[in-house]
């Protein structure tokens, strides 16, 4: 088996690695490759090419010296726990193009030098938090050509220098709202080529630091502010190849420093000026629609006064066809003038139309499409979005996968409103005044999966009106009038993933609520009115892995109705009246839980045993923001990434002394600063040594640690040091709360 020394790089071919080709060098029981001792000092390792199919545990525990490690192309299905100890000046690794469907939690420990990971062309359908956690120093992670669908709540914790994070070429369409949370140093995302139908603003804007944002090839339709996108130091945004057909004026007006806009190859017949972009240089529309009418002045004169480049051209009216937006100036526009009415019937008759009452044609497309709507073959992709209809048209293709009827006006969806759609997957119903689906609203969806119910007037859901719809993963009701969920239509979903009911008037979490939810996986029950989640009400979904409760009237932790919960990872109970955390309060999901929201909760007291049960598996602790003036060590707590303890008033005397050993004792950033006294306001409790100095116990053990002073040293006497630490002490102590 060739190896190479010091920095020339060797390929080793499969001849020469018979045991590993084989199988046996790599399989079940072996420990380690086969290695003689010269190998010892190799740095770049490429074994790309073999049949390794496996890497066992501290695999490659007898190449400490290794830097590059190139694993592309190996069959590799399975990464044991600590298959890669020991390489500790590992710089890059390169597991692509292999078959792995999942990384076990600690597979990737022992990594704490490296700088690139890649992982792209596998199989991997989810991340699990804490996966990464383990590989602070990593600047670029590769996943790109993956089979993702979602990503969970901190998925990407302890990258805390990673500042490009490669997501392309997936399948997602859901990222949870702390999805890119802990990622303080992230520059670039790409997230182009992936299943996203709705702007994740919020979840985008976790990652403040973004200079560079690549959402293209996306099945987005339309933009706007309320996508709530904040992203202060963004300088390019590529939002290409998608499905555009509108831009509110201020979709980036929290994005002020962009400089570069891409919306080339979407559906933009029409452009507002955009607001707030006081920095826009370069908007890029090529292949848009673009209608250079009447309306288009607004847009030429900002484009103009903001001194914006942008490489468009008009789509018509048929005398400016062709004619680049650059050159045109908005004297050329009729407004009105001689022609204006003849382009007025121009646009009206290049619009997509049908004879009243029946289907139609759109220009360029392959099948059916009701009047006044857009259906796009290449993307089948269909959109009624804004035109004021009173009734849920019918006549869309048959293979429509994305049907987009938000903001319109009917109030019901009657039986079978959605006829030959067996192919449908994301139905969006979104700002329709709806009060009502009838029973069999939904006959015949047997694809869907996303159904969009948010901000209507919903007060109940039958069963019999989500029958017809078995593979319904995820159900948006946000921003209804719910006031009990509506347990009986879980019934009727079996493969039901994740539901959003946030921002209801929920008052109460009942036994029975969640009968239907045995699949369950998200609860979103944020900004209810929750004042009670009895003991049983979430036993039904034992699969539970994110429970979110904040922003509800929760007054204490509902420790019984968590029992029953054994996958449990994340648990939000921030904005709730807590005040304070009894002994024992999540002993029930201590096993499973690994991130705890309690910022803004009220809370003045914590009991020592609080947290008791929850052991190595927590990875993140969120108490800012509340009026903690003290707080135990949280010596328990063995495996924590992330403590925020900000925003509490904290009072740095001889009681908080614990929790100053303990904090210093970890790399990490805290946030907690000293309140009270004044001498110490401002200073971090981690930091603050001199604050601690003459405690009790501390001031003895220094004393103890300090050499006996020899005879003729200068110095203070130890009875006069001692006899100035009581002095300070007592200072200390009139502090007191």
């Amino acid at each position: 088996m060739e190896r190479m020394r010091g920095r020339r790089l060797f390929p080793v071919r499969e001849e020469q690695l018979p045991a590993l080709a084989r199988g046996t060098g790599c399989g079940p029981g072996a420990s380690q490759l086969p290695l003689p001792l010269p190998a010892q000092l190799t740095q770049r390792l490429d074994l790309q090419g073999n049949v390794l199919q496996e890497i066992p545990p501290a695999a490659f525990r007898d190449l400490p010296h290794l830097t590059h490690l190139d694993l592309r192309h190996c069959q590799v299905g399975l990464v044991a726990e600590g298959a890669f100890r020991g390489l500790g000046r590992l710089l890059l690794l390169n597991l692509a193009s292999n078959r792995l469907r999942a990384l076990p939690q600690e597979a990737l420990d022992g990594l704490g030098s490296l700088q690139r990971l890649e992982l792209a062309g596998n199989l991997l359908e989810e991340l699990r938090p804490g996966t990464f956690g383990a590989l602070g120093a990593v600047t670029t992670l590769n996943l790109a050509h993956n089979a993702l669908v979602y990503l969970p709540a901190m998925a990407f914790q302890g990258l805390v220098r990673a500042r490009w994070l490669q997501l392309s070429h997936n399948a997602l369409s859901v990222l949870a709202p702390e999805a890119l949370a802990g990622l303080p140093a992230l520059r670039r995302l790409s997230l182009h080529h992936n299943e996203l139908q709705a702007l994740p603003g919020a979840a985008l804007s976790q990652a403040r630091g973004l200079a560079c944002l690549e959402l293209g090839h996306n099945p987005f339709t339309y933009m706007g502010e309320e996508d709530e996108l904040a992203l202060p130091g963004l300088r390019e945004l590529r939002l290409d190849h998608g499905a555009l057909q509108a831009l509110d004026a201020r979709a980036f007006a929290r994005c002020p420093r962009l400089h570069t806009l891409d919306l080339r190859g979407n559906q933009l017949d029409a452009l507002p000026p955009l607001q707030g972009l006081g920095q826009l240089r370069r908007l890029q529309l090529q292949g848009n629609p673009l209608w250079c009418g009447c309306r288009a002045r607004p847009l030429l004169e900002w484009l103009a006064r903001a001194r914006v480049r942008s490489d468009g051209a008009c789509w018509g009216p048929r005398r400016l066809r062709g004619e680049a937006l650059d050159a045109l100036r908005p004297s050329d526009l009729r407004c009105p003038g001689p022609g204006a009415e003849e382009e007025a019937e121009e646009l009206k008759a290049a619009r997509p139309r049908a004879p009243d009452g029946a289907p139609g044609e759109e220009a360029g497309a392959a099948g059916p499409c009701p009047r006044s709507c857009v259906c796009v073959p290449e993307s089948r992709h269909s959109s009624c979005e804004g035109r004021g209809l009173q009734a849920v048209p019918r006549g869309f293709p048959n293979d429509t996968q994305l049907l987009d009827l938000r903001r319109n006006r009917f109030p019901v969806v009657p039986q079978a409103a959605f006829p030959g759609l067996g192919r449908l997957v994301s139905l969006h119903l979104q700002h329709c005044g709806l009060t009502e689906l009838e029973a069999g609203a939904l006959a015949g969806l047997d694809s869907l999966v996303y159904l969009y119910l948010s901000d209507n007037r919903l007060s109940g859901l039958s069963a019999a009106a989500l029958e017809g719809a078995p593979r319904l993963g995820y159900l948006y009701l946000e921003r209804n009038r719910f006031v009990r969920v509506p347990g009986a239509a879980l019934l009727a979903l079996p493969s039901l993933f994740s539901l959003h009911l946030q921002d209801n008037a929920l008052d109460h979490l009942a036994p029975g609520d969640l009968a239907g939810g045995r699949a369950l996986r998200w609860l979103y029950l944020s900004g209810n009115r929750l004042a009670r989640v009895s003991p049983g009400a979430l036993g039904p979904a034992r699969e539970l892995e994110q429970l979110h409760l904040d922003r509800n009237r929760l007054g204490e932790v509902p420790t019984e109705a968590l029992e029953g919960l054994p996958a449990l990872l994340e648990l939000q109970l921030s904005g709730n009246p807590l005040r304070a955390l009894r002994d024992g309060a999540f002993r029930p999901v201590g096993r499973s839980l690994q991130h705890l929201f309690l910022n803004s909760s009220g809370l003045e007291q914590i009991s020592p045993g609080a947290f008791s049960g929850l052991g190595p598996r927590l990875r993140s602790l969120h108490l800012q923001k509340n009026q903690l003036r003290t707080l135990h060590a949280l010596s328990g707590l063995s495996e924590l990434e992330l403590v925020d303890l900000s925003g509490n008033p904290f009072h740095c005397d001889c009681q908080l002394l614990p929790l100053h050993k303990w904090l210093a004792g970890l790399n990490l950033r805290m946030g907690a600063t000293c309140a009270s006294p004044p001498s110490a306001r401002g200073q971090r409790v981690k930091a603050a040594a001199a604050v601690f100095e003459a405690c009790p116990g501390r001031a003895a053990r220094k004393a103890k640690r300090t050499p006996a002073p020899r005879p003729g040293a200068r110095g203070t006497p130890v009875k006069g040091r001692q006899q100035k630490a009581n002095k300070e002490y007592k200072g200390l102590e009139g502090h007191g709360p």
